[in-house]
């Protein structure tokens, strides 16, 4: 074999390793705002909604993840998208993983901190109040998939995203707990569609709480949500990197 024949069959064989398509989810969006928060600026509160926190931070998520794989955004601007848009937005780029980005809220101010959602059945009744909200958006078909479609991607898809969830929650953690005083909510399972339509390893973050003053004043900063991205964005390559030593397959 001669080098340049060498040459190419290893800068293949390297892209080819590397060629991970990612997609970034945004959550929300248009005329879905998502849940919507205050924020004091000396004495005055202004307004903060959740889809304008989860589109900057799932923006530079994706340039982060940009030098080293394949990467998309269900939305790059403020528009309205259904749950089986995003998900067929992840069959027509071929997507190896789904990551939605969302803001965390409740009905206590005291609530805060940080979690990380991967597709799986579960009996926690404080996890039904967040799919409450992230899965409003059904358009009359929730009976067919929870009855059918959930289960099947649930069994094949459980395993590697509550790996992908773990690995780049711990990297969440390590960047983000002491750095910023956020409490760490941890790995959940959680029956959300936007993960089950996707039919792929899918996580779904949660990346604070916009019902609480003082969190919504950590995560609006350039600071938080540049250490935040790079946290996930070092996850998933932690993941991926983990896979290629193992194996070709995601699953």
């Amino acid at each position: 074999m001669s080098k340049f024949i060498l040459i190419f069959f290893l800068l293949f064989n390297f892209s080819s390793t590397w060629s991970f398509t990612i997609l970034i989810d945004p959550g929300h969006g248009g005329e879905d705002d998502g849940a919507t928060g205050l924020y004091k600026v000396g004495k005055r509160k202004l307004p903060i909604k959740e889809k304008d926190l989860a589109l900057g931070i799932a923006l530079r998520i994706k340039k982060k993840l940009s030098k080293n794989y394949n990467t998309f955004l269900t939305r790059s601007v403020d528009r309205s998208l259904t749950l089986a848009k995003r998900a067929e937005i992840a069959e027509k780029v071929n997507a190896d993983l789904f990551i939605s980005v969302h803001i965390n809220s409740s009905t206590k101010r005291s609530s805060n901190g940080f979690e990380t959602y991967y597709l799986d059945n579960h009996d926690d009744a404080a996890v039904k109040k967040v799919e409450s909200i992230e899965n409003k958006d059904l358009e009359g078909e929730a009976y067919i998939i929870d009855k059918i479609l959930t289960d099947l991607v649930i069994d094949r898809t459980v395993k590697s995203s509550k790996g992908l969830a773990t690995s780049i929650h711990k990297t969440i953690r390590k960047r983000v707990k002491g750095k910023f005083r956020m409490v760490d909510r941890g790995v959940k399972p959680g029956l959300f569609y936007v993960l089950a339509l996707t039919k792929r390893p899918a996580i779904l973050l949660e990346a604070g709480f916009l019902s609480n003053y003082k969190e919504i004043s950590k995560i609006r900063t350039r600071k938080f949500q540049e250490t935040y991205a790079q946290a996930v964005a070092d996850g998933i390559h932690l993941y991926l990197k983990d896979k290629i030593k193992k194996k070709p397959s995601l699953f």
